[in-house]
């Protein structure tokens, strides 16, 4: 899933809400379980909670096993934007972040100067309309982080739950990732999104840290 990549500013104890609009996000990048009491005391309360997961490239056989050969092909921008767009919008119309999504918000993405179409791989049906999409992006090495490949953004239309599309195309990506000599791959995952977690489990990933995300009390949503 999903995921829009969390800022790591963790806010100041002395003035937690300086700067901060109405409502806007306040994210800590390393979630603690004395976090959200922490928070509490500077007026915050939790709204969302992430996990990072992560796992080696490439796929081992045994992960392989068992995942649907399907066809994936690399975005064409234009072209492919009212598809990928009903597509994203109808697998994630519970997400705070992903949901209704249109054009202007998909070309905002597609026009920066890192965008990659062949990082964003397309699946259609039998009748030739996508049913499902992986948004990869490499992130290079810092003094911090190896280099590491991550599953940005994966959605499968729901009608196609059931037929396994959703591991099909997470392990496309990863697949791509290792074509491109990445050696680690990662996503962001809402903590609560039990299957989602589920099939990355299956799929040899751990949690590496938790970020959360927080609004002051009496904020508006």
């Amino acid at each position: 899933m999903p995921p829009d990549t969390p800022q790591p500013d963790t806010p100041q104890p002395e003035s937690p809400l300086a700067g901060q609009t109405a409502g806007e996000l306040i994210w800590v990048k390393n979630h603690l379980a004395t976090t959200d009491a922490d928070q509490a005391a500077l007026g915050l309360e939790r709204v969302r909670l992430l996990q990072q997961m992560r796992r080696p490239l490439p796929l081992t056989e045994s992960e392989l096993a068992g995942t649907p050969s399907v066809y994936l092909r690399a975005f064409q921008v234009g072209d492919d934007d009212a598809g990928l767009l009903r597509v994203n919008n109808r697998a994630f119309a519970w997400h705070p972040d992903q949901s209704g999504w249109d054009r202007e918000r998909l070309h905002a993405q597609t026009r920066l100067p890192e965008f990659d179409p062949s990082l964003l791989l397309i699946h259609e049906g039998e009748s030739g309309a996508i049913d499902g999409f992986c948004w990869t992006k490499i992130h290079p090495a810092t003094q911090t982080e190896p280099a590491c490949g991550e599953i940005y953004v994966i959605a499968a239309d729901p009608d196609t739950h059931g037929t396994g599309l959703g591991r099909a195309l997470t392990v496309g990506g990863l697949k791509l990732l290792s074509a491109h000599g990445l050696q680690l791959g990662m996503l962001y995952v809402e903590s609560d999104n039990e299957p989602a977690i589920k099939l990355y489990d299956r799929l040899g990933f751990t949690v590496h840290h938790f970020e959360s995300a927080y609004r002051a009390v009496d904020s508006a949503l």
